[in-house]
């Protein structure tokens, strides 16, 4: 393996990589990839998030031939990759790769989706264009994490501007050679800063490494060159944007081990560090019922990354809400919920979730793990409940089931498009794979 031609390298697996070539298990985990990204899109569409950009958006589309997940409105393929990929993340309910907490399918199904709808893709070139990004983004995460997710860049963003270029670049039928400079045109777009974790901005990173990856493939197949070591010269992505290079990660194995059949979905419509804490909340408020009103304290013990990601004690608006470990807990316990209705302005302003906010506390040990966490509540009467989460609902240790990412899809479908429309862009959406043209999935996701 040579470290000075990981770009090119990388490119020819991309181009050379085919439907046959991909595991059945791994083929199934990128439609239950596609279709928990999709119900993520169609759920985020009514965002005012959404609204904003979409009217900006608006003033600049050319011709519209993508349509606007859960929305009337088309675009062209670039503003729709854009919005949709905004949409997919606003709730930040969508999947995530937990060795990163990279969320793969946001830059990539968005922008993959957008390119798709008007050139009739069979299902098959679909799945494996998808598979192809998400296993370039995953890779690329890899690398690179966790130095340059600590020095401040989100990763999705970041590494999520690769995954968007293989995926396109492969419905483009890109040469080695294009996709290698698909490749640097990606890492000198890449971008995306956690300082805008609870604001709007934070779903603008996968729409925006959506867009931009989607350009990057689109530019290479007109021969647009760049340089053709984008990712690992001393002055491309890896050396600039991070203290840690590992190159193994992008390369090792490539094809035999598959990052993308290790994505994950969330139960949860927050940070997914906070996962633990709401799942081990809600068994308790099962088990204690109106004995919830009597808690005097209660006491999280979590890994450091749960308050470094979402220490905000004093939310002000629900996308902050989604960052809070201590207005998650006091949700959770006092109305069992962890859904996009528990990180709405409404609910963070709650007096009663704010009277029992106030009494949670957390501390970090590093010796928990990010995907557990030991509460103890401690009542006015002085008895004390303890529980322990090992594994969090929604981790590799504990899946969503197929059914449940279904109902999952339901719930944030049903109020936007309605039960009939829903259960035929469900139904179609799980059969992705087998279709003739995906861009039937696109046009049925749209309010009629």
């Amino acid at each position: 393996m040579s470290e000075t031609a990981v770009t090119q390298q990388l490119a020819a697996w991309t181009v050379g990589m085919k439907f046959k070539d991909i595991p059945a298990s791994v083929r199934a985990e990128g439609v239950r990839t596609f279709v928990n990204w999709l119900g993520c899109a169609v759920g985020g569409s009514d965002h005012e998030t959404v609204d904003r950009a979409l009217a900006v958006a608006l003033l600049f589309t050319g011709p519209k031939r993508a349509s606007v997940i859960g929305r009337k409105e088309r675009l062209d393929e670039l503003h729709a990759a854009l919005i949709n990929g905004i949409s997919s993340h606003v709730l930040d309910y969508d999947d995530t790769h937990l060795k990163t907490i990279v969320h793969p399918a946001g830059p990539v199904a968005s922008a993959l989706l957008a390119v798709a709808e008007e050139r009739g893709i069979r299902g098959k070139d679909f799945i494996t264009a998808l598979i192809a990004g998400v296993e370039v983004e995953c890779r690329i995460a890899n690398s690179v994490y966790p130095d340059h997710y600590d020095r401040g860049w989100h990763i999705t963003g970041t590494a999520g501007v690769f995954g968007a270029a293989a995926a396109v670049g492969k419905l483009l039928k890109l040469n080695k050679q294009q996709m290698t400079w698909a490749f640097g045109l990606a890492a000198t777009q890449s971008s995306g800063l956690r300082e805008m974790f609870g604001t709007m901005t934070k779903s603008f990173h996968p729409g925006r490494a959506a867009q931009n990856g989607a350009m990057a493939a689109f530019l290479a197949k007109a021969n647009y060159d760049s340089s053709e070591r984008g990712i690992e010269a001393p002055r491309g992505f890896a050396n600039v944007l991070s203290t840690k290079q590992d190159y193994n990660e992008i390369l090792g194995k490539l094809g035999e081990v598959w990052e993308a059949g290790l994505n994950t979905y969330k139960p949860y419509a927050c940070g997914i560090v906070i996962h633990p804490t709401i799942d081990g909340c809600q068994q308790l408020k099962e088990k204690l019922g109106s004995r919830v009103k009597q808690i005097k304290s209660v006491e999280l013990t979590t890994h450091p990354l749960v308050l470094e990601l979402t220490g905000k004690r004093t939310p002000r608006t629900g996308l902050e809400g989604k960052f809070s470990v201590y207005h998650s807990a006091a949700t959770a316990l006092l109305r069992g919920d962890g859904s996009p209705t528990a990180f709405t302005d409404e609910a963070v302003r709650n007096k009663a979730i704010i009277a029992l906010r106030d009494k949670v506390n957390a501390k970090a040990d590093a010796s928990v793990h990010e995907d557990a966490v030991h509460i103890t509540v401690t009542f006015e009467d002085g008895a004390v409940e303890k529980l322990h989460v090992e594994h969090a609902i929604g981790s590799l240790h504990k899946p969503l089931s197929d059914e449940a990412i279904t109902e999952k899809f339901t719930r944030q479908s049903d109020p936007i498009l309605g039960e009939k429309a829903t259960r035929k862009l469900i139904d179609t959406a799980w059969k992705v794979a087998d279709l003739g043209d995906v861009g039937i999935v696109a046009r049925a996701s749209r309010k009629k």
